[in-house]
């Protein structure tokens, strides 16, 4: 077999491949963002690491309070707690779970953004639902956002699992760093359930 034939062919593979790869990345028709963080849950969390310790569930006025209608330059588009958290995902189970409650953002120029937090029964499901959003699925888009464009991130604090997901045109480089950072502050309500905790 001439050389190039074979050179040929093996780019072809390759390229087979790496199309084969995107395709389970991206998790076919299902939009996964192109930048993932992570987070699995730490000691700081100790005290709300069962719900059994942390029982009153959450609200929507709780999580999304009227100082979040805005983050940096996104508006509060809407903020619902779901009927149920297979609601929210796709490829992934929360084993457990009692909520989801979501809110979206959109600002000028296509930027957007989500947060969802997920109420689940200790720090090992929050810890395996982190992992299920990084391996199997991700949570569905609620918000129009060019998921090659954007970035997320996955945090299991305690027995919950909060994720935040932004998108911008083009990447929108710090700016969607920016609009994460703003989104993942949302978070910061279990850090008040820590302290009611004590």
């Amino acid at each position: 077999m001439p050389r190039r034939l074979i050179v040929a062919l093996a780019a072809v593979a390759g390229l087979a491949a790496a199309a084969a790869g995107a395709w389970f990345w991206l998790g076919g028709d299902e939009p996964r963002p192109a930048a993932l963080r992570s987070e699995r849950t730490s000691a700081l969390y100790s005290l709300i690491d069962t719900r059994q310790a942390d029982s009153r569930p959450l609200t929507v006025d709780e999580v999304f309070t009227g100082g979040t209608a805005t983050l940096g330059p996104l508006r509060r588009v809407s903020a619902e707690q779901l009927d149920g958290c297979e609601d929210a995902l796709w490829g992934a189970s929360a084993a457990g779970c009692t909520q989801a409650l979501r809110a979206t953002y959109e600002g000028p120029a296509g930027g957007a953004g989500q947060f969802v937090i997920f109420n689940l029964a200790d720090g090992r499901a929050a810890d395996a639902l982190v992992t299920a959003l990084g391996r199997d699925g991700f949570v569905r888009p609620a918000v129009s956002l060019d998921a090659a464009h954007s970035r997320a991130t996955v945090r299991a604090m305690g027995h919950y699992v909060t994720v935040s997901w932004a998108g911008a045109p083009g990447g929108g480089g710090s700016d969607l760093v920016t609009t994460l950072i703003e989104l993942d502050k949302l978070g910061q309500v279990v850090q008040a359930r820590v302290v009611a905790a004590t």
